[in-house]
């Protein structure tokens, strides 16, 4: 299973995505393709932020088809290990990410993101960038 990244699904949203990332996606069955909760309030405060609402609901129509896993009770809790283990080590993560990867752990899921030296430092999360790639 693959999550897709804030920054996946705002490529995906451009006029001309990267046909590489749109031809790597096309090769995962949809069931296999999913987002995050967290994602979906990025991809909202980020439409409104630059006052084009109508941005988050072309993300909507994006992922109509796109499962969407919750910031539950589980990853909260990997969340909580996750966050701890990076402040012991002296490192950081923004929190939207650190609720991302949490998620995508408890998942056992592929993160798939353009940010892939922040997400890289959370031990056990695999991580792929399809940005660059």
């Amino acid at each position: 299973m693959i999550v897709l990244d804030t920054d996946v699904i705002s490529e995906l949203m451009r006029r001309n995505p990267a046909p590489s990332m749109v031809a790597r996606l096309g090769e995962v069955p949809a069931a296999e393709q999913c987002t995050t909760s967290v994602t979906i309030g990025e991809l909202a405060y980020g439409a409104r932020k630059v006052g084009r609402p109508e941005l988050y609901e072309r993300a909507l129509v994006l992922l109509r088809q796109t499962r969407v896993l919750s910031f539950d009770r589980e990853a909260a809790e990997a969340y909580g290990r996750i966050r701890s283990d990076l402040e012991r080590r002296g490192m950081r993560l923004a929190d939207p990410d650190l609720r991302i990867a949490a998620t995508a752990v408890v998942h056992r899921a592929t993160v798939i993101t353009g940010n892939v030296r922040h997400f890289a430092r959370v031990e056990g999360l695999s991580v792929e960038d399809w940005l660059r790639a």
